[in-house]
Formats: C-alpha cells, sequence, structure tokens
C-alpha cells in the first residue's frame, strides 16, 4: 500500500525559517533552494561529472549490494523495495550510462552506471523467478491472490507483505518491467543469461496478455479511489501492458548474440484486445478515477501507449484541468494520501471518508518532471520551459547541495480549514527537505533523466532505442517490428484464400465461375483449425524445473490466424474458429456465417498493423450450400471474386501464391531432439468423395416447418414416468424435439453415462444435436445445445467488450434474479452463471442468452451509438423485449416463437428493437421496449445526482433505497460508479414500461428542482408512492360513466403521451408539487414572500 513509507519529516525539524519572507519565523518555512553556480564553458566530462556525483550520493548510495533493488525508505533498517521505483532508479543508472558512452576514457563509469542498471533489472528478475508457482496460476486465473509481488525485502528479495495484507497486484509494475528490460537490451545491455529465463519472461508475457479483463490496484496500490480494496481495470495498467507487449513481441532476449529460441512471442489478438481496451477506457482512469496522474507515464514517457493524438489530447488536457496545482499535480481527486486529515493507523478508508480530502490533495511535483519529459519527445520547448519553471522553485537541497525532489506538497493541518474555504490560497510545504536522509528514489530518478535529456546529453532516440515514439509526421515511414502505430489510414487488403473442402464441390462451384483449391491442392501447405495452432502453443515457455507450463488454453482470434506458420519443417495455413462447426452451434446458420465473415474482414481491415498483407482462409462446406442458403453463399463468394466484402478490399488467389505477401510466423520453440517424440497435428483433410457424383443443393429433408418442430410429448406428462417407459418411448419416437425432452428426463434422473438404444444420454443428445444442425432446426437445435450444456468460448471477450465500453452485464431470465457482471470474468464462470440463472423457466434460455451476448458484442463495437443511454444491457430482458416485439408484429395471430428463428433471423431482430423509435407506435409499446432496454435520456444520471443534493434523506423506490450519504460524499457526479449505483437503486423493478414512468417521473422532479432552487425535499421520496398518486390523478380524468374500468391496470396510463395538458408529465408534476403543499419540502432560504 501506498502509506507504507513514512516520508514527512515532522514539522518542528523539517522546516527553517530564513529572513526576507512573510511567513519568517514560521515552523513550516522551508530552507531557501541554493542553485550551486556552475563554471562557463564545462565540457562533457564535466557536465557529466556533476549528474554522475548527484546519481552516486541520492540513488546508487541507496542501491542494495545483495539485490541491487532499491529502497523506498532510504532511512531506518527494515527497508522494503517497490518493483515500480526501483524500475526508474535502474532507467535513470541506464540513461547516465548511455550519456557517458560519448566519452572515450570515462574511467570504468560507463561500466558501473549499465551494471548497477543490470543488477536491479537482475535483482527483480530472481525476486520474480522466486514466485514462478504465483505465475503459473495467475495465467490460468488471474485473481489477486495468485500474483506476483510488487514489494520485496530491500536486501533478501523476501517476501514482506501477504495479498491480504497488500495490493499486490499490479499489471503496470511488471508491464514496466518487460518495457525496460526489452529498451535495455536493445542499447547492448546483457540482461537475460539462459533458457530458463527465456521461458520464464514468456509466461510473464502470457500473464501480462489479460491486462484487459484484470482489474489490478494500479500504480497507486490502492484501486477504488475509495480506498476500500476493490480492485478495478485501470487505463493506465491497460496502456503499459499494451506497450510492453509491442514492445517485446518477437524480440531476442539474448540481444545480437541471441537465436531463434530466445525470441518471445506475443499473442496479436491478446495485444489488439488491450488497444481497443484502452481506447475505450480513455479519458477516464477507471470507474471510480475520472482521470488520474498515474497516466502520464502511460501516455508520454516511457510507455506512448497510445496512437491516437485526438483521444491523447482529450486525456491529457482533462489531467491539466482536473490535477494540476502550484506545487504539482494531484493524483487524483478526494485522494487522501498524507493530507494532515488522513487516518495512517487504517490501511482503509470508511465510507464517505474521501469527502473529507476534498481541495487538500497533495499535489506532486514528479508529474512537473513527466511533463517536461513529455515536451522534450515532442519536440515542444515552450512547455519545457514551463514546466521547468514551475519544477525549480519547489526543488530542495541536501547539504552537499545535490538537488532533491520532495515527494509531495501537503497542506498542514493548521492551514487545512482555510484551504478548503478558499482553495489554492494556503501555502503548501515539502514532505522531505533532503536534510534529513528522507529522498523520494522515483522522483530523483526521474528528475536526473529530465536533466540529462534538457541538457542534450541524451536524446529522446537514446532512452527509446525500440522507437516506442514516433512523431506524427515521421509515422508514415517508420518500419516497426510490430508497430503500435500504423497507417494514419488502415486501407488493407485482405489476401483470401478460397478452400472446398472436397473435389466434389470444387467442380459444383466452378461451374458458377467460383475458383477454389481443395486441401490436396495447396499440399505440401497444410491447412490446420485454429485449435490445432493453439495445441502449438502449448509448447512455448514450458519450463519443467520452474514448474510452468506453456501457453494457456486459450482462441487464437483472426488476426492471429491471418498470419503463415513455419511449424517443424512444415508450412501451416489456418482458418478462423468461425468455421469451426465444433465450436457453436450458431455457424450452422448460413446467414450468420456471412455475417461473421464480413466482420471478420471488417476487424481485420481495421487492426491489422503488420507489415505484409493477412491472408484470410475460407472454408467452403458442402452444407454451406444445401438448401435455401445457396444463394447467399454464391452472392459473397462472387462479391470475393470483384474484390470487395462487405466495404473491405480483397485479393481472391491461390494459397501458393498469396503465401509471398503473407507475415510469417517462425514457431522455432517447437525443437525436437532425436530422442523426443514430435506433437501430432490434424491438418484439414479433403473429403473423399467422387469428384463427379452430383452436390446436393438440397438437404436429404427439406427444411422443417415450425410445425414438424415441435415435440409431440408434454415433458411434465413424462417427468413422473418410470425410466423404462421413456426409454421405450425414446425408441419409438421420431420426432426429433421429443427425443431432446425425453432425453433430458434421463440425463437429470440418471446421469450422462446412462445407456440408451444409440450410446449414453450425453451421446445421444450430442447425436440429435448434430442431426437438428444439418436440417437446421433451430428449436430442437436449442433445446439439445441447452440440455448438452453448450458453451461458446467467444462470449468471454465480448462480454469484456461490453465492460470496457462502460456497460454492465446482466445475465438471468427477465423476472428472475439476474447475475450482474461488472469485471471480466473467466469462461468457466460465465458458463456457470449460465447455466445456473437462465434454466429456472426454460432450458432454451441458456443458450439464447449466449447467442445475444455475441450479438450485442459485435454490433456494440461497430454501431456503439445504438447502445446509448443504456448503461446496463440486461440480457434477459433484452429477449422480452425481443419477445414483445414479436407480438407486436404478430397484432391478433399467434406470435413468430423466437427460439424457432435461426440465429442470423434473431440478430436481425435485435438490430431492429435498437434502432431509435420509428413514429406510429403507441406510447405503451415505446415505454415497453424502451424499459426493457433500460434505455435513459440524455443526462439523466446527472439529474438524479441534482436530486439527491436536495434530498437529504434519499429516494426510494421498489423497495430500494438510494441514501444521499454516504453517496455524495463518496461519489462525484459524473462518476460512473454513481451512475451504476442510479441502476442498481432501479433493478428490483420488474415492469419495463414501470421503470420507464419510474425515469419520466425523475426527469420531472429535477426540472421542478432546478426552476425552483430555493426548495428541497424535507423527508424521504418514495417514487411509487408519487406515481400512484398521478396515476390516481389520472384515473379521475379519465373514468367511464359506469365506473367499470379495472382501478389497478394503468395500461391505459402507460399509453398516455407524456407531454400537453393530459400528458403524463403534467400529471406527475402535479404529484411532486403536492408534496410541497403537504410541507414535505421546506425552502432552503430566506422565505421571498417575507418582508422584513
Amino acid at each position: 500500500m501506498a502509506n507504507l513509507d513514512d516520508d514527512r519529516a515532522s514539522s518542528a525539524h523539517a522546516f527553517l525559517k530564513f529572513e526576507g519572507h512573510s511567513l519568517s519565523g514560521s515552523i513550516y518555512e522551508p530552507l531557501k533552494c541554493i542553485n550551486l553556480p556552475k563554471p562557463e564553458g564545462e565540457t562533457l566530462w564535466d557536465k557529466l561529472n556533476h549528474y554522475y556525483r548527484i546519481v552516486k550520493s541520492t540513488l546508487l548510495l541507496h542501491q542494495s549490494p545483495t539485490t541491487g533493488l532499491f529502497p523506498t525508505k532510504t532511512y531506518g533498517d527494515n527497508q522494503k523495495a517497490k518493483v515500480h521505483d526501483s524500475l526508474y532508479c535502474a532507467a535513470c543508472a541506464w540513461a547516465l550510462a548511455l550519456a557517458y558512452r560519448r566519452i572515450d576514457d570515462d574511467k570504468g563509469r560507463t561500466h558501473e552506471l549499465e551494471h548497477s542498471a543490470i543488477k536491479c533489472m537482475r535483482g527483480i528478475l530472481y525476486c520474480y523467478m522466486r514466485q514462478a508457482d504465483k505465475v503459473q496460476k495467475f495465467k490460468q486465473d488471474p485473481k489477486p491472490s495468485a500474483c506476483l509481488h510488487s514489494v520485496f525485502s530491500a536486501h533478501t528479495g523476501d517476501e514482506v507483505f501477504s495479498h491480504k495484507e497488500y495490493g499486490h497486484l499490479q499489471i503496470n509494475a511488471v508491464s514496466l518491467f518487460l518495457l525496460y528490460l526489452v529498451e535495455m537490451i536493445s542499447s547492448g545491455l546483457q540482461i537475460i543469461y539462459n533458457t530458463d529465463e527465456v521461458s520464464f519472461i514468456q509466461n510473464l508475457v502470457f500473464c501480462v496478455e489479460r491486462a484487459y479483463r484484470v482489474p489490478d490496484f494500479g500504480v497507486w496500490e490502492r484501486g477504488s479511489k475509495y480506498n476500500n480494496g476493490s480492485p478495478e481495470l485501470h487505463s493506465s495498467s491497460v496502456g503499459l501492458a499494451k506497450a510492453a507487449l509491442e514492445a517485446i513481441n518477437g524480440f531476442n532476449l539474448f540481444g545480437n548474440q541471441g537465436c531463434s529460441w530466445s525470441v518471445i512471442f506475443v499473442d496479436f489478438d491478446a495485444h489488439n484486445r488491450n488497444r481497443q481496451t484502452l481506447c475505450s477506457l480513455l479519458p477516464r482512469e477507471s470507474r471510480s478515477h475520472n482521470t488520474d496522474a498515474a497516466l502520464l507515464p502511460c501516455l508520454s514517457y516511457p510507455a506512448f501507449a497510445l496512437d491516437d493524438e485526438v483521444l491523447f489530447g482529450q486525456t491529457l488536457d482533462k489531467i491539466i484541468r482536473k490535477l494540476k496545482g502550484k506545487y504539482g499535480f494531484k493524483r487524483f481527486l478526494r485522494d487522501g494520501y498524507r493530507t494532515a486529515l488522513e487516518d495512517r493507523t487504517r490501511r482503509y478508508y470508511k465510507p464517505a471518508e474521501i469527502k473529507l480530502f476534498d481541495g487538500i490533495e497533495c499535489e506532486f511535483p514528479l508529474f512537473f518532471i513527466f511533463m517536461i519529459i513529455d515536451g522534450i519527445f515532442k519536440g515542444n520547448p515552450t512547455q519545457v520551459k514551463e514546466y521547468q519553471d514551475l519544477l525549480d522553485p519547489l526543488l530542495q537541497h541536501t547539504p552537499e547541495g545535490c538537488p532533491v525532489v520532495p515527494k509531495y506538497y501537503y497542506v498542514p493541518a493548521d492551514f487545512v480549514e482555510l484551504e478548503k474555504k478558499s482553495p489554492g490560497s494556503q501555502r503548501r510545504f515539502p514532505s522531505n527537505n533532503g536534510r534529513d536522509g528522507k529522498l523520494f528514489l522515483w522522483g530523483q530518478a526521474v528528475y536526473i533523466i529530465a536533466k540529462l535529456l534538457a541538457d542534450k546529453l541524451v536524446s529522446p532516440k537514446d532512452l527509446d532505442p525500440i522507437g516506442r515514439y514516433v512523431p506524427p509526421q515521421d509515422q508514415r515511414n517508420i518500419s516497426m517490428r510490430f508497430s503500435n502505430q500504423g497507417p494514419l489510414e488502415n486501407d488493407v487488403v485482405v489476401h483470401v484464400a478460397l478452400i472446398a473442402e472436397s473435389q466434389r464441390l470444387q467442380v459444383f462451384l466452378n461451374t458458377y465461375g467460383i475458383q477454389t483449391q481443395t486441401p490436396q491442392q495447396v499440399e505440401p501447405i497444410q491447412i490446420w483449425a485454429q485449435k490445432e495452432l493453439v495445441k502449438a502453443y502449448f509448447h512455448l515457455g514450458v519450463n519443467e524445473k520452474l514448474g510452468l507450463s506453456g501457453r494457456p488454453d486459450r482462441p487464437i482470434g483472426c488476426l492471429g490466424t491471418s498470419k503463415i506458420y513455419r511449424i517443424l519443417g512444415k508450412t501451416v495455413v489456418c482458418y478462423s474458429i468461425i468455421f469451426d462447426l465444433s465450436d457453436f452451434y450458431m455457424s450452422q446458420d448460413v446467414m450468420m456465417l456471412i455475417d461473421d465473415i464480413k466482420n471478420a474482414l471488417q476487424f481485420i481491415k481495421q487492426y491489422w498493423k503488420m507489415h505484409g498483407r493477412p491472408l484470410f482462409v475460407v472454408l467452403i462446406r458442402e452444407d454451406n450450400i444445401r438448401g435455401s442458403r445457396f444463394s447467399p453463399i454464391l452472392d459473397m463468394l462472387a462479391a470475393f471474386r470483384k474484390g470487395i466484402v462487405g466495404g473491405v478490399k480483397v485479393h481472391v488467389d491461390r494459397v501458393q501464391t498469396l503465401i509471398s505477401g503473407a507475415v510469417v510466423e517462425q514457431l522455432d520453440f517447437l525443437r525436437i531432439t532425436e530422442t523426443e517424440e514430435a506433437p501430432v497435428f490434424k491438418s484439414l483433410e479433403e473429403l473423399d468423395l467422387p469428384k463427379h457424383s452430383k452436390v446436393k443443393r438440397q438437404s436429404s429433408t427439406p427444411n422443417a416447418s415450425e410445425l414438424e418442430q415441435q415435440p409431440d410429448v408434454n415433458i411434465n406428462d413424462w417427468k413422473n414416468k418410470s425410466t423404462y417407459e421413456i426409454l421405450q418411448k425414446l425408441n419409438d419416437c421420431n420426432c426429433m424435439a421429443s427425443q431432446a425432452l425425453l432425453s433430458s428426463i434421463l440425463l437429470k434422473r440418471e446421469g450422462p453415462n446412462f445407456i440408451t438404444k444409440e450410446g449414453t444420454v450425453a451421446e445421444h443428445i450430442e447425436r440429435i444435436y448434430r442431426r437438428a444442425g444439418s436440417r437446421k432446426l433451430w428449436l430442437v437445435l436449442r433445446y439439445s445445445a441447452a440440455f448438452a450444456q453448450k458453451f461458446s468460448s467467444s462470449i468471454t471477450p465480448h462480454i469484456t467488450t461490453l465492460l470496457v465500453h462502460g456497460k454492465q452485464v446482466t445475465l438471468g431470465a427477465f423476472g428472475q434474479e439476474e447475475a450482474v457482471i461488472s469485471n471480466p470474468l473467466s469462461p468457466a464462470v460465465i458458463k456457470n452463471i449460465i447455466y445456473e440463472k437462465c434454466q429456472l423457466q426454460d432450458e432454451r434460455e441458456a443458450v439464447v442468452q449466449q447467442e445475444l451476448v455475441i450479438h450485442i458484442g459485435w454490433i456494440i463495437s461497430n454501431s456503439p451509438e445504438l447502445f446509448s443511454g443504456m448503461l446496463k444491457i440486461r440480457i434477459g430482458w433484452i429477449i422480452h423485449a425481443m419477445q414483445y416485439e414479436l407480438k407486436i408484429r404478430a397484432g391478433d395471430m399467434p406470435a413468430k416463437d423466437l427460439y424457432q428463428m435461426s440465429p442470423s433471423e434473431v440478430k436481425q431482430l435485435l438490430l431492429d428493437i435498437l434502432q431509435p423509435q420509428q413514429p406510429g407506435r403507441s406510447w405503451l409499446n415505446r415505454r415497453q421496449l424502451d424499459g426493457s432496454l433500460n434505455r435513459t435520456p440524455a443526462g439523466f444520471y446527472d439529474r438524479v445526482w441534482q436530486i439527491l443534493e436536495r434530498t437529504p434523506n434519499g429516494l426510494i423506490v421498489a423497495g430500494r433505497f438510494l441514501p444521499q450519504q454516504p453517496t455524495l460524499s463518496d461519489m462525484t457526479m459524473y462518476e460512473m460508479n454513481f451512475s451504476l449505483l442510479v441502476e442498481d437503486m432501479l433493478q428490483n423493478i420488474d415492469q419495463p414500461q414501470y421503470r420507464q414512468i419510474i425515469v419520466e417521473l425523475l426527469m420531472v422532479i429535477s426540472v421542478i428542482l432546478e426552476r425552483n432552487p430555493e426548495l428541497e425535499f424535507q423527508d424521504k421520496v418514495d417514487l411509487d408512492k408519487v406515481v400512484q398518486e398521478a396515476f390516481r390523478d389520472f384515473q379521475k380524468d379519465h373514468s367511464s360513466p359506469k365506473g367499470a374500468e379495472n382501478q389497478s391496470d394503468m395500461t391505459a396510463f402507460y399509453n398516455t403521451h407524456p407531454l400537453g395538458k393530459k400528458g403524463t408529465c403534467s400529471y406527475l408534476s402535479k404529484a411532486v408539487i403536492t408534496l410541497l403543499l403537504e410541507g414535505e419540502m421546506k425552502s432552503t432560504h430566506d422565505d421571498p414572500c417575507t418582508i422584513s
């Protein structure tokens, strides 16, 4: 935790008075900074010697002689070292060594400084490798208890805190280690010595690849800004991970002396998900941090993680506006660290405690230094001078005259109230002044780096030999191994190879002018499924001595399958997971397959950043052209021939021709000795069918009608019958839907291994699943998929996509308990949630919700505007909205069954209901759909905040209470966590149209309070009672003469236009004003009617 180091000197000893100042005599007054005169005409040696003395006395003096780590405290015995701070200290020594390389006779200083950096880097590696068991656990299941530690004993490298005592999970620290490792090795340092260390670094990469879905405690080691022990997904951590992956991909850890087996591999798709996540999170730092100074070293030196200039400008502007002060930058708003009001005896804060720190946050000069470095890299002398002028008066000095960067400037307890009343009015004082032996080594290190750059003793290219920072004007011409910049306009042409699974299919397609190849015709090149490539990667990073397995079992995405691979002397091309029939039944829908192909091509076009063309293999199966789906397939293949598919430029050719322009990945880690048995990989085999036999364009049985898909047994009638009777019926039954239902009874009663006529129950259900897929019996497919607990592995990244777009996801049937997902989860956990929450009423719900998650994931990536105003994506409620839409369309006829629709029809229905409401719909229908989708008007959550400010006793609806305190003290208006809290308040409402009325009511209350600033609510506001009052008033105006209406039926109210004299808003407004007349509001100011 950040407050481990007690670095503030006591007031009486830390400050001395000096003459000639208005506060002369104050115990808070710092010693005046001493600017030592420098002789004119200094030689290069003199300049470097000046900084060498500073580095020796303020940094290297404190480096551990045993581990090479740098302590966080430069005094006392119980010294602990943070990985993060030690890395910057190593970088400082390395930077000065780079400067000394310009001198021939350096008196051994280059060697000394380089090896001080190497000793620190290897010390961190030593500490990390002793925790190899944690790396093995973390890459399988990333959780705080299994992560690498971030603090070690400076002298022994031992663990000093358990994961319960400290927030060790800091992706940023591991990422910064990998980044500096690459930078230093690129400059010629030798840090990695043997293959054990290479395999360990590869496993660190496996851990960092998942940064986009791992909430951590961040740079400040506190996670959420509430400091309550909860981790969050941080932009700064994801950005550093992205930068590290870009830097280390394809990098040889042995430098110029390395060979193929010391090269590091990065999953291109995992890197890209980190890229997408970073761009989605910014300009926010996290859910609770609206902005944070920790983003500066992420966006600028050393990471340079962002290539979007506009987003960079927005993020930097927000940091400067919100956090910049006279003495440095605040870390983040309401940061209590080392303020006079912080209780240091407690690790965590109490609820609402952060409100105490509002306006008195400590300011850190360190971030002025980062802004100086940023200005130097960008060639912006105005920025450099601005921040140098701000920094210079803040520096302290040691008795020897060495400059000291105070860790922070704070408001002393005596001045806190004055500062709160008038922000910026009080003088702040440094935490350390250089005379007490207390140094902030991170600040010292970055200061020396900045001075070396400013004095032109090192250049940006020296400190960044791999070219992390590239000026915008040079980005088009830069050539990187794994570019984070990419071309400004990504107009890539995707190379496409059309592969027919049989010669018979090839001949058939040829009659339509479609040229394809078969697997035999591309030999000796092999065609693999992506799962075979996953098997090959199992061998990457394996080290039995350290107990490390290879790459975890993660699917390879469509960027990874667009490369050529050389594996054990074979040349391999891969087809995407979308062509893999064993994945999920959605691939059985040809229209869905076409949609997936277009999405994949669009995705490759947008995110392909490597030199060389992507090679996309399109696998055409005979099953794809059966039935009525042949025409769409033919249209797509014709589009390939014309050279443009869904707006993406494509070039179709033979595989042998396309290889020359492709990206080739050498998987040299698969080294097999003579005594080892080579792993076996299965390539795509050609179907052995007569070449000139006729391809059946119609399936053996035509697509079944809706009636044929319906089961001819009632499951409730058969649940209580004997197993023997069920088996007899199962043997006699020809209806696949009935077979699926009967098999499900046996599955629950007897278990999956119970023997039937066609093998075990599990095998029988799997057989039904396959048959239903070939006949496109979607109802049966969903039944059998649910009974077999089928799960699409692509759900996990789609849920993560929704989360990083600022949404929450709930899984569970409409009207039942839902599981809220607010942080990325593993596939196994998501599968458990789906099959626990979604099968209570209808088994098919479990698989349809998976369909919806996949559809929504793709849609929000391409058209995020369709989800504006929807903070919580409630999958069960969206299904309810879709079924309601089907009822509207059917009119007086029976509605179409959602479960009988193909996945592509389901997706189109979803797109239809997400579109802005068309005129002509009734207000009941509008409220039903908007309520089901959880849509809210623009500015809704900000208005609820304003209501809460005027409602001391809080709001309540459907039994959910939103208190004014500690809500307003803990949170800020624009914070995402507050918006989520409002959604939680609305969670218990069980009718979509009623939820929408509550949303309208809150907007009405907001307007009334806005127009009457002198008023506030006195008592707790029960929103349900306000709606009931409005409805009673509505009934009086609309009651029929005979009084025969149902007094509780609000349908007519829901179907009323919100505006106008008799609109719902007028009744809601009247009900709100009635509260005022009943005395439930009180004036917040003097009565305006009072004369004196």
